[in-house]
């Protein structure tokens, strides 16, 4: 008994003491997080202003408005543009991620075969290995295999065919094959 509660370690800090650093550090992570959106939101802000800077519209006649607007669309065009190439390029990288991806999976489900080596063993000595002490007298292979007898085929004696049709020829051959085929 005295030796299980050795065994067992206990924690040195109290469960309410572990919910209290919890608590706490969950509070500081989430007021870090607030911090970074409000970064994040202040520089996209720079940004926009860096690049675009304030419109104004007062005192310019109709072609200077024209004008702007077709500036504008272009600036438009080309921020379309370069969306569309990034685009692109994430889609590819996420296509060749994919396919890392499975090709790591194929590589961890496969596994490499041991180099065997060749051993040479007779039949008898590979029985008494697979049967034990039952395998006591040898056994001829050979004896139990089925003979095939082989037979030979029966060849047509090859004539000249013009003797043949000369025999044929007239109302003599054909009262042979009449006389041949009744009988």
């Amino acid at each position: 008994m005295v030796f299980m509660c050795e065994l067992q370690k206990k924690s040195k800090i109290s469960s309410s003491r572990k919910l209290g650093l919890k608590i706490r550090l969950l509070a500081v992570a989430s007021q870090m997080l607030q911090e970074e959106n409000e970064q994040k939101l202040k520089e996209k802000e720079t940004a926009l202003t860096e690049r675009l800077p304030p419109l104004n519209l007062s005192g310019l006649s109709l072609q200077d408005l024209q004008d702007l607007c077709k500036d504008l669309h272009h600036k438009i065009d080309v921020v379309d543009e370069e969306r569309y190439d990034i685009a692109l390029k994430v889609s590819k990288n996420d296509t060749e991620i994919q396919n890392m991806n499975l090709k790591i999976t194929e590589l961890q489900s496969k596994f490499k075969k041991p180099h065997l080596k060749r051993v040479k063993i007779s039949a008898e000595a590979m029985l008494s290995v697979l049967l034990g002490s039952k395998h006591k007298e040898s056994i001829d292979f050979k004896a139990n295999l089925k003979t095939v007898k082989k037979e030979e085929e029966k060849k047509e004696e090859v004539t000249d065919w013009r003797k043949n049709v000369e025999a044929m020829s007239g109302m003599e051959g054909r009262k042979k094959l009449f006389d041949a085929s009744g009988n």
